[in-house]
């Protein structure tokens, strides 16, 4: 079907495209783990490994999750500069939960914007798996908002956004970035019991520190 130069050139383009899978998925690794730590190099790491995926998943006609790469650029300079200022003011942005409310908004925000988008994409373009792509789109621009403000709860909503992409990637045979998912819904659940570790230690030190002299003689 195709001549031995053409053969040649599309297996020089896939392994080329699995070389800078694997680099994506490193770097995507290195941003959770450093973000584990409240590593502010996280952003570093985070940037690198979005602006190839930008490229990655426009390939395979994931059009939502492409477009989700950008947002992610802005926001991979946004966190780091949200972390750096609390440093350079001598503040640190603490670990914090979101209300029920603030829940719900997420969760209606999230689920009326994946049908939206999703009609949109599945009747004017080709995207692949056009609900799911945007349910996964969506619902990480609200997470990772809640990564750049250490709020807690965000590590719970990962495990379902990853679990979800899992299959995404799996459909559009892109098997080492799904295998990457998996290993992230391994890590956000060890993730979010480290950041509920800080967490209640933060808190028992604020109540600690609210306590007056002879409060705290006399406990």
């Amino acid at each position: 079907m195709f001549t031995p130069e053409v053969r040649e050139a599309i297996a020089t383009a896939y392994a080329a495209m699995s070389l800078w899978e694997v680099a994506a998925v490193v770097l995507a690794l290195t941003y959770l783990l450093l973000a584990m730590r409240e590593n502010i190099l996280c952003w570093y790491a985070a940037f690198a490994s979005t602006a190839i995926y930008l490229f990655l998943f426009w390939d395979v006609s994931l059009l939502m999750e492409s477009a989700l790469q950008i947002f992610y650029l802005a926001v991979a300079v946004y966190g780091w500069w949200q972390w750096r200022q609390r440093q350079d003011d001598g503040e640190r942005l603490h670990i914090h939960r979101w209300s029920a409310a603030m829940h719900l908004y997420a969760f209606v925000g999230v689920g009326a914007l994946t049908l939206i988008f999703g009609y949109v994409l599945d009747n004017y373009t080709s995207a692949a798996l056009p609900y799911l792509d945007s349910f996964t789109t969506w619902g990480a621009v609200v997470t990772t908002y809640m990564v750049t403000r250490k709020v807690l709860e965000n590590w719970l909503y990962w495990i379902v956004i990853d679990g979800a992409a899992i299959y995404l990637y799996i459909d559009r045979e892109m098997y080492l970035t799904a295998l990457l998912f998996v290993l992230y819904v391994i890590l956000v659940i060890i993730g979010f019991f480290q950041w509920l570790t800080l967490y209640r230690s933060q808190s028992a030190s604020f109540d600690h520190s609210s306590l007056s002299p002879n409060d705290s003689l006399a406990s």
